[in-house]
């Protein structure tokens, strides 16, 4: 890594644990700063303050961490990939594949009898669904993406079997009960502090699979940034390096939907949020600066949803997009500067 940058990844390093515990000190329940630095290391004398800060604050900052840096990675996967500054983690309809998951949990109740109402017992049926309808989807798109060589069609894809289970989303709604749809709206919100930390360490395996495999594309990444003709005149195995993207993005993205929910525009505009910061296409230099800015924007939007000093927590989803919209927006307005 260039020695200039050295300067910005510190920034950044420093930001990411001021940002860490500035959360962790944020909630409902009021507690000293310095009874939350005590906790840290066991030594608090108000159980419940301790308590509260080792399973449920701790917890939930560790989640926003994976889930910011997870989609920031993924959503520049993609855009690599795909060459198009507006591709996303969900392009290719991993989100939608995991919302379907859940919609046949949550929703099919109706359609199929009261299997599905049993299986919502479990804490882990939603993952589950959500897992494996994002992994069907993925197993769909890599099945046909096999037989296609245009990148751009794979994209298409992608956006159409997003259709097609965005659809059948829409006929369980239909024959729902309100019950029903208010909990599968609920998931819809996203959420981070629902993960025990047996969960959280399951999700840090596959979260941690995903970042390897990325790890090992960065150079063909970097050859991707010039053309397919020119990746394919340099010897890359395009076929191989596409489906190793792919495989990458959807452990990603399919994983933090599963746990956290489809949390919307953190893997679209972190990307171009850090290439105005670092200046660079370089992913020997994005990869791990996406990471650490992904992890700062999700703490300070989780932090923000919280709403100090109040009793209430805004959907996570909402802030994200609220965040996320206006620098999209921005990006269409300076687009006559090259992204890549």
């Amino acid at each position: 890594m260039d020695n200039k940058y050295t300067s910005p990844f510190l920034i950044l390093i420093v930001l990411l644990v001021i940002c860490f515990f500035v959360n962790i000190s944020l909630g409902s329940v009021s507690i000293p700063t310095k009874e939350i630095f005590k906790s840290l290391i066991g030594d608090v004398d108000n159980k419940s303050w301790q308590y509260i800060i080792q399973n449920y604050r701790l917890p939930k900052a560790f989640t926003a961490i994976l889930v910011g840096s997870g989609l920031g990675i993924s959503g520049l996967l993609m855009q690599t990939l795909f060459r198009n500054p507006l591709a996303g983690p969900f392009v290719l309809g991993i989100s939608s594949g995991a919302s379907l998951g859940v919609a046949l949990v949550i929703l099919g109740s109706g359609f199929f009898g009261g299997v599905f109402t049993t299986l919502l017992i479990s804490k882990w049926s939603v993952v589950i669904a959500a897992s494996l309808g994002s992994f069907l989807v993925l197993l769909a798109v890599m099945v046909v993406s096999s037989k296609v060589r245009d990148t751009m069609a794979i994209l298409i894809i992608g956006l159409m079997f997003g259709s097609i289970t965005a659809a059948v989303v829409s006929v369980l709604s239909y024959f729902s009960s309100a019950e029903q749809l208010q909990q599968y709206v609920f998931w819809g919100f996203g959420s981070l502090g629902n993960l025990s930390w047996n969960e959280l360490f399951i999700f840090f395996l596959i979260y941690l699979t995903g970042v390897l495999l990325t790890t090992i594309s960065i150079k063909g990444l970097n050859t991707l940034l010039l053309g397919e003709n020119y990746a394919k005149s340099m010897g890359l195995n395009l076929k191989r390096s596409r489906l190793m993207i792919i495989i990458a993005t959807s452990l990603l993205a399919g994983t933090i939907t599963a746990f956290a929910g489809p949390i919307a525009f953190i893997g679209l505009a972190i990307p171009h949020m850090t290439r105005q910061i670092f200046h660079t296409s370089n992913h020997k230099t994005l990869l791990p600066a996406v990471f650490l800015f992904g992890a700062i924007v999700m703490l300070i939007c989780d932090s923000i949803a919280q709403l100090p000093t109040s009793d209430y927590t805004l959907p996570i989803n909402a802030i994200t997009s609220l965040v996320g919209a206006p620098v999209v927006i921005w990006l269409l307005v300076r687009r006559r500067k090259m992204f890549f």
